[in-house]
């Protein structure tokens, strides 16, 4: 049987949000991977930590401190008020908890793809007049770029995947919020939803293991450049 109306619905308002979250999160991810992969300084284990925690956190209270922050009343919400913007209980929301959930694996990627860049390579660069931002230019983000489009990918993936943040910051409102997560969630809970479920988990085994796959392949690639720039 093939998938509705409103199934099709899920999944593109899901793409929607994932590629939302990528495209918000990259720009951070990447200045943050630079910080912790190129400078010393106090205090970058505790950036580390920070940037990491999502990944240890449940992330129900990664969505509880997203709603806090976001509310009304919270730093987050008063800003965004000043533009007349709420992303309570809006796709944009969920894009922002999909993003925060994602940020520490396209760090992650990211970084190992800035330190494994041959120092020398850069110094010969500067050696023959290159300025610094001609050097990334041209060099440094050339050999870093399938790192930083793998942990694009695989920030992507997360996305799709993401559940509890989302729910608890902006619920599960059909149209608007219900990625596929959240609806294969509420038709596992519906009588005789077991087709719906059955039609939306393969889509996301597909859809994420597809990510996956882009992954791995963009790292090797980049592995792969790398040691042909060494020989």
């Amino acid at each position: 049987m093939g998938m509705t109306a409103e199934e099709w619905g899920i999944v593109m308002l899901s793409l929607q949000v994932s590629l939302a979250a990528i495209c918000g999160a990259l720009p951070l991810a990447f200045v943050l991977a630079w910080v912790l992969a190129r400078l010393r300084f106090p205090g970058k284990i505790l950036l580390d930590g920070l940037v990491h925690l999502p990944l240890v956190l449940p992330p129900v209270v990664i969505g509880w401190l997203l709603l806090i922050a976001f509310a009304p009343d919270g730093p987050g919400g008063r800003l965004l008020a000043l533009f007349g913007v709420s992303v309570l209980f809006r796709w944009t929301g969920a894009a922002i908890a999909a993003a925060v959930m994602a940020l520490p694996l396209m760090v992650r990627a990211i970084r190992l793809s800035l330190e494994a860049v041959d120092p020398r390579l850069e110094q010969a660069a500067r050696t023959l007049g290159a300025g610094r931002a001609r050097t990334f230019a041209t060099i440094t983000l050339p050999l870093a770029s399938p790192g930083v489009l793998a942990g694009a990918v695989l920030g992507f993936a997360r996305s799709l995947g993401e559940f509890g943040a989302t729910i608890t910051f902006v619920s599960n409102i059909p149209d608007e919020t219900r990625t596929l997560p959240l609806a294969i969630y509420a038709a596992l809970q519906l009588p005789g939803g077991d087709s719906a479920v059955w039609r939306l988990a393969a889509l996301a085994v597909v859809l994420s293991l597809g990510a996956l796959v882009a992954s791995e392949a963009l790292t090797r690639a980049s592995g792969q450049g790398r040691g042909s720039h060494v020989l």
